[in-house]
C-alpha cells in the first residue's frame, strides 16, 4: 500500500474532548522529544497533556547532559493529566527502570503508542539496560502499536532472545508475540536511495507497506512526530491503519517542505 496525500495536515480546529497524553524527555534544542510532540499535536489540532521523564541538554551533534525526573514526580504529572479522559497515550524517552515502573502503574485505559527510544540521533544511550527489560515486561504487552526504527527493532528482538541477524519481519513478529497490537518498522535506516519504506505488521498477520519518496534532507525528531501523529489520529477515532497512513503522510509533507526550503536556499545563495 502506498501512502499518498489527500488531506491537509495544517492547523485545524482543536478537539478539546480527545486530549492525548505525551510522556517523554525534554530536548533543549526543540528538535525532538516533548517539544516535537506538542508541536505535532498542535498542528493536528489535538489537545494534549504532558509528563516529563527527563530533562536533557542536546543539539543536532550531541547530548551533553541528562537529568532524570524523580519517579514520584512523573507519577504526579500523570495523575493530574488523567483527571480528564485521555484519548491516547504516546510514550517516548523513558531513561530509567523506575520511570518505566511508575508509568506502567499509572497509565490510563487508552490506546498506547510506544516509541522505544533507545538512543539519541547522535548515538547517546537514552534507555538503561534494566529499563529495557522493564519496558518489555510492563509496557510492550499493553501497547497498541510499537514504532521502532531498524536498530531499535534489533535491540528489542535481541532482548527478547531472538537473533539480531534475523529478518526484520521475523523480529517484528517476535515483538507481536509478546502481546502488542501492531509494530510499525520505520525504514529510515534501510539504505534505500530513493524510497522511504515503512512496514506495518498487524496482529492479524497482515503486513502493509507504506512508501514515500526519500528526501535528501536530515531532520531530527521524525520518530517523535510520527508516533505522536499516530496517537493523535487514534484519539480522533481513526483505525490503526488509517492513523499510521495519516501520520506517514504528515511526516512526508514535512520532509518535502524541508527539502524544498533547502533547495531554495541554495538557489538564493
Amino acid at each position: 500500500m502506498q501512502c499518498v496525500g489527500g488531506r491537509d495536515e495544517g492547523i485545524s480546529m482543536t478537539h478539546p474532548h480527545t486530549p492525548i497524553l505525551l510522556i517523554g524527555g525534554m530536548d533543549s534544542s526543540g528538535g525532538a522529544g516533548l517539544l516535537r510532540d506538542t508541536a505535532t499535536a498542535t498542528q493536528l489540532g489535538v489537545a494534549h497533556r504532558v509528563a516529563v521523564t527527563a530533562v536533557t541538554a542536546q543539539s543536532d551533534q550531541a547530548v551533553t547532559a541528562i537529568h532524570p525526573v524523580p519517579p514520584e514526580v512523573i507519577a504526579a504529572q500523570i495523575a493530574v493529566a488523567v483527571q480528564a479522559p485521555i484519548g491516547a497515550v504516546k510514550i517516548g524517552m523513558l531513561g530509567t527502570r523506575r520511570a518505566v515502573e511508575v508509568i506502567a502503574q499509572h497509565l490510563p485505559d487508552a490506546p498506547l503508542v510506544l516509541d522505544p527510544v533507545v538512543q539519541s540521533s547522535s548515538g547517546r544511550d537514552l534507555l538503561a539496560p534494566d529499563a529495557l527489560t522493564a519496558l518489555l515486561a510492563l509496557l510492550l504487552p499493553r501497547a497498541s502499536i510499537v514504532t521502532p526504527n531498524l536498530p531499535e527493532l534489533s535491540v528489542l528482538a535481541t532482548a527478547l532472545g531472538h537473533s539480531s541477524s534475523a529478518p526484520p519481519a521475523d523480529q517484528a513478529r517476535a515483538i507481536l508475540s509478546r502481546g502488542c497490537g501492531a509494530v510499525l518498522v520505520k525504514g529510515g535506516h534501510n539504505g534505500h536511495a530513493t524510497l522511504s519504506e515503512d512496514i506495518l505488521y498487524l496482529g492479524s498477520g497482515e503486513a502493509i507497506t507504506l512508501t514515500a519518496p526519500r528526501c535528501a534532507v536530515a531532520l531530527r525528531g521524525t520518530g517523535c512526530q510520527l508516533a505522536t501523529a499516530i496517537a493523535a489520529h487514534l484519539a480522533l477515532g481513526h483505525s490503526m491503519v488509517q492513523a499510521v497512513e495519516l501520520a506517514k503522510h504528515m511526516l512526508t509533507t514535512r520532509f518535502r517542505v524541508a527539502a524544498q526550503a533547502s533547495q531554495d536556499s541554495v538557489v538564493l545563495a
